[in-house]
């Protein structure tokens, strides 16, 4: 056979393979009508119109369905990815169908579009007799604990060893990057364990009900996101819960309802913080939302922060917002929070060497903020955010997990995981800090703190489950 429509050394190319692979001269394949044979010269005439016309070849990576447009935008697709882990400890991806939603972007005309209401809704499930909170027996071994069933109590004068009370805090999460724990200034105690969120009266010790999920018709439990974050408005009257899905919900707990589903992130909701009635939210994609639950469209402002955010807490005279982040930054934020500013920047940022996510504003030092270093730092840091300098700081030689400031007694109170997975109590008298006693009764590290209003106790919630009392 004559091969043509090929220069000289495809000819050669040609003869060659088909010569080393004993085939014979011809190119053949099978269609509707038999066997065909093919010259080399039409047979890469058809490849070169079928790939200049059709798109990429079967080797491209890209799908021929799934061009690239010029308007395509990286980080709308990294918005989509649902980030559920810390960094370094990402989830299985979910199998089966999933909710996309559309992607967003930052612009300068606007603040990103609202998202569609969460589709699943959440209901008020009252504490039933088997919940009786402090009041109930110890559970016995091999039945089931229910959320803040007593466990053991001991005197109060007892410092340094154990708590005042530990109950059951069955299905916490242990993950260094959630906030599940907040008290009002009621004395109204919330924690999340896995999906539901817990209400409980730390004044009366009972347990008054818990918000839980109502999935859709046909959705599967186990697709229910858990809670990353929550947080009551300064007033004590509006709950607010942030879930792995990115979703928003405020609720009335008083009256047991539903107020909104706000516009959610497009990742784990990180941090929540309030100032007056203005919520402020932070994801994992470095988004911080500034949102009017009162307005008809609730989103008025916006900021980017380069890392995920950790850790977000207005000032007690909101004045500042203080944003932490996994790379080690703590940035803070002036109190205009309107429209959405690409370009604002930080009025100061200052560094540590791990993630900034146990943060507390000083009550009493306004322009005071203290962090907490995690487990290669170890570090507790007082800053003055107006300098932008560590003003004092202690080694821990611990991982600090959470931090709270105890106003009445001016006591700074830290959660610690390894090595010694207790809470610290510690006399700050400017410049010096340092420790006042420790209190032990956690197997494993302490993830969240809160105090009650007249700052005369703190509740800790650990990663083996438990939830103590303590007496600071």
């Amino acid at each position: 056979m004559k091969l043509t429509g090929g220069p000289s050394n495809d000819r050669d190319d040609a003869r060659r393979t088909l010569r080393d692979l004993g085939r014979r001269r011809h190119c053949s394949f099978k269609g509707h009508s038999g066997t065909h044979r093919v010259s080399y010269g039409r047979f890469k005439r058809r490849i070169t119109q079928r790939t200049g016309s059709e798109g990429p070849a079967a080797s491209t990576p890209l799908a021929t369905s799934r061009q690239c447009e010029p308007s395509f935008e990286l980080d709308a697709v990294r918005q989509r990815l649902e980030l559920d882990s810390p960094p370094g400890h990402r989830e299985p991806a979910r199998r089966g169908p999933q909710r996309v939603n559309a992607p967003r972007a930052f612009t300068a005309e606007g603040p990103p579009a609202a998202e569609d209401a969460p589709e699943q809704g959440w209901v008020w499930t009252a504490a039933g007799p088997e919940h009786g909170g402090a009041h109930a027996d110890c559970v016995q071994r091999g039945h089931a604990l229910q959320p803040f069933a007593l466990l053991d109590q001991t005197p109060s004068g007892q410092r340094g060893g154990k708590s005042v009370m530990r109950l059951a805090a069955p299905s916490l999460l242990n993950d260094y990057y959630t906030d599940l724990l907040d008290c009002s200034c009621d004395g109204v105690v919330a924690l999340a364990l896995g999906s539901s969120v817990y209400i409980w009266n730390s004044e009366t010790l009972t347990l008054a009900g818990s918000l839980d999920p109502s999935p859709s018709p046909g959705r599967e439990r186990r697709r229910t996101p858990s809670v990353s974050c929550l947080s009551w408005s300064r007033d004590g009257v509006t709950l607010c819960v942030g879930t792995r899905r990115g979703e928003i919900q405020l609720w009335d707990v008083e009256h047991k309802r539903n107020m909104r589903s706000l516009p959610s992130h497009l990742s784990v909701v990180r941090g929540l913080s309030w100032k007056q009635q203005l919520l402020s939210s932070g994801s994992a994609l470095g988004r911080i939302h500034h949102l009017d639950p009162r307005a008809p469209e609730p989103l008025v402002g916006a900021v980017v922060q380069e890392e995920e955010v950790c850790g977000l807490q207005w000032s007690p005279g909101g004045d500042r917002l203080a944003s932490g982040s996994a790379g080690g930054r703590l940035r803070v934020w002036g109190g205009d929070v309107a429209g959405v500013a690409g370009s604002r920047q930080p009025i100061a940022t200052m560094t540590q060497p791990s993630a900034v996510k146990a943060m507390a504003w000083c009550p009493w030092q306004r322009k005071v903020i203290a962090t907490g270093g995690g487990w290669n730092d170890g570090e507790l840091r007082v800053w003055d955010t107006d300098s932008g300098t560590c003003v004092t700081s202690a080694n821990t030689n611990s991982q600090i997990c959470s931090l709270r400031w105890a106003e009445r007694s001016r006591r700074l109170v830290t959660g610690h995981g390894l090595p010694h997975h207790r809470v610290t109590c510690w006399s700050w008298e400017f410049p010096s800090l340092r420790p006042v006693y420790q209190l032990s009764g956690h197997s494993h590290r302490v993830l969240h703190l809160a105090g009650n209003p007249d700052g005369t106790r703190m509740f800790s919630a650990g990663a083996d489950q438990r939830f103590h009392i303590w007496d600071v």
